[in-house]
């Protein structure tokens, strides 16, 4: 059976858009890895949502650690989350984990900007 078609265009069936997700390639995954501006970068840049980048400052809307503010350490494609610096929990056996965050749960506070294609990216329109 065929795992992923890119031809595909649009289903209201929520089983086929977690199939088309579950089963993207990474080139792909990499655009569903979009999170929300700040209200003070969407005046600025005049976008919306941006594709999260290591080192970009955000900041952590929902769940154990809403109001965290952090840089994104890591981000992983496979499983479409992201890792911010500071949020972590405490085992039982003392050794510390990092959290993975959704990147819908996200607010992008300040940008990295040190990729020039990335520049490019918040320049156009």
């Amino acid at each position: 059976m065929k795992e992923f078609s890119a031809s595909w265009k649009a289903s209201r069936k929520p089983g086929k858009q977690r199939k088309y997700r579950a089963g993207a390639p990474l080139h792909i995954r990499q655009k569903l890895v979009h999170g929300h501006l700040s209200k003070d970068l969407r005046k600025k840049y005049k976008k919306r949502s941006i594709g999260m980048s290591k080192g970009d400052k955000v900041k952590i809307t929902i769940g154990k650690f809403r109001r965290h503010e952090g840089k994104i350490e890591s981000i992983n494609l496979k499983k479409s989350r992201i890792y911010v610096n500071g949020a972590e929990i405490t085992k039982r056996d003392g050794t510390k984990k990092q959290v993975a965050i959704h990147p819908s749960n996200l607010v992008v506070t300040e940008l990295n900007t040190d990729d020039k294609l990335r520049q490019k990216i918040l320049e156009r329109k």
